[in-house]
């Protein structure tokens, strides 16, 4: 789930060396947008923190590796940025970090006759991820069947991640010949791909929906 297209899993490919060298851990690789594409990239210290200033330094050391490579033809806008506090849940071992707390998560194919999946973490295993539902029951959703996965904004998860030193988020805005900075505050920027590839809004009508047919 770090990288979902061809192009996104070359770019992660290059990347990844530069962010390990830096300290940072990739959370995120999406090409967002027609005309001129968003390059959105999601990092994070190990500790879960990520500030304006790693960002800022995370953009600067990027910017040879990307000039050099050039791996998305014409002109495109580079975003570095924070996971956020509804973060997306994108490798093995996320989920367990923020067991108890509510996630929503979006399947390949359907598993109990479903493919989307509103509850709370109870554990995280081998096997997959283990959530107790918000409309009941549980279910064991194995990681490499997931195409989505993020948490849910509440008030517990907004506290926690205050005490975590995870709020608010970082987002830095660089055009794509390294010429400007544009820094500002994101409150929520975790799910806000074009065209809407992570709105979960819905989801609750949706999984109605799909059990009902």
């Amino acid at each position: 789930m770090r990288a979902q297209s061809e192009l996104e899993m070359r770019i992660l490919a290059l990347i990844e060396p530069t962010a390990k060298a830096e300290g940072l851990d990739i959370v995120r690789v999406r090409v967002m947008g027609r005309g001129t594409p968003v390059l959105q990239i999601m990092a994070e210290r190990p500790d879960g923190g990520m500030d304006i200033d790693d960002c800022a330094r995370f953009s600067r050391a990027l910017h040879p590796v990307l000039e050099t490579e050039d791996p998305i033809s014409g002109e495109y806008n580079l975003e570095i940025s924070s996971p956020g506090i509804d973060r997306p849940l994108t490798r093995q071992g996320d989920f367990g970090r923020w067991t108890g707390h509510e996630v929503k998560i979006e399947t390949a194919l359907p598993l109990d006759g479903r493919r989307r999946f509103h509850g709370s973490i109870s554990s995280e295993g081998p096997e997959g991820v283990k959530l107790t539902l918000k409309d009941g029951g549980e279910v064991l959703l194995p990681v490499s069947e997931m195409v989505k996965a993020h948490l849910v904004l509440t008030d517990r998860l907004i506290e926690e991640a205050r005490a975590r030193g995870g709020a608010p988020a970082a987002d830095l805005t660089d055009d794509d010949n390294g010429a400007d900075f544009d820094a500002v505050e994101v409150e929520d920027d975790s799910e806000h791909d074009a065209g809407g590839e992570d709105d979960f809004a819905d989801d609750d009508e949706d999984e109605e929906d799909e059990r009902n047919h």
